[in-house]
């Protein structure tokens, strides 16, 4: 419990509206956290009088920020959330969001660095940053990559619902790229199990001969995939495995993104 400020129960009236603002979100925190509360157990949290609180809540009522519950007469979020929230998400561009994290994986790890989302039946690669060390400077960007010949694609795949993913893999089959190209629904289906289990895929020459690449994805909101970053570089010399270092970075870069695009992890 928080130290109780009894000197004055309206100072934050008296001194300005920033402390007032402060409480108020102190207050939808402690809601969205516990789900609902009354005033002298927000209050008790807050260190503040139960004046103060019922001030601060009838001001966040009149905005439908919070609504009281009829049973319990205790407070939680409300449906102006809500309206606020919505307006969040078709606002936000992964590519936007994910530039400057690109940016710093290439910098960091001197490989090719995508950023891909799934379109029909294809990964798509949607942006790009080179780094140092890459040998070509072939541009993905707008290509359409097999989804269960790549690591990203595997990423995205292992996301989907099984009726979902067994629509697609129907329609498009699974054609090889390379001799490396796993072939069989049965062997694929228990790697993305896999995927889903370790939060990362690598791809070892399977949509490239030389190529060697891995994925992590990235979540919105609702913590729902919405789209895959990887790492690639040449087989000589990438061996995403021996290096957990990296993949641990890259789960990171995933999350920074994620994060930006406004999921939380519980």
């Amino acid at each position: 419990m928080a130290a109780r400020n009894d000197h004055d129960p309206d100072a934050d009236a008296q001194g300005g509206g920033v402390q007032s603002v402060d409480r108020a979100l102190q207050i939808l925190e402690i809601l969205a956290r516990d789900g609902d509360a009354g005033v002298s157990e927000i209050a008790d949290e807050m260190g503040v009088h139960k004046s103060t609180v019922s001030r601060l809540v009838g001001s966040l009522l009149g905005r439908e920020l919070v609504r009281q519950n009829s049973e319990r007469g205790k407070y939680q979020l409300g449906f102006g959330i809500l309206r606020l929230a919505s307006s969040i998400p078709g606002r936000l561009s992964v590519v936007r969001e994910a530039r400057e994290v690109l940016e710093s994986l290439a910098g960091q790890y001197k490989e090719t660095v995508n950023l891909a989302v799934l379109r029909s039946n294809f990964a798509v690669n949607v942006d790009q940053a080179m780094g140092p060390s890459t040998l070509a400077t072939y541009d993905w960007v707008g290509s359409l990559t097999p989804l269960h010949a790549t690591s990203s694609g595997k990423v995205l795949l292992a996301a989907l619902p099984t009726d979902e993913r067994d629509t697609i893999l129907k329609r498009v089959g699974l054609p090889a790229r390379t001799p490396r190209t796993i072939t069989n629904r049965a062997e694929l289906e228990k790697q993305l199990l896999d995927v889903a289990r370790q939060g990362y895929a690598v791809v070892h020459e399977e949509f490239e001969i030389g190529l060697t690449a891995v994925a992590v994805p990235i979540y919105n909101h609702l913590g729902n995939v919405i789209a895959a970053v990887s790492i690639s570089g040449p087989a000589f010399r990438f061996r995403p495995e021996e290096d957990p270092g990296l993949i641990e970075g890259l789960r990171d870069a995933g999350l920074a993104i994620s994060a930006k695009m406004g999921y939380r992890r519980r």
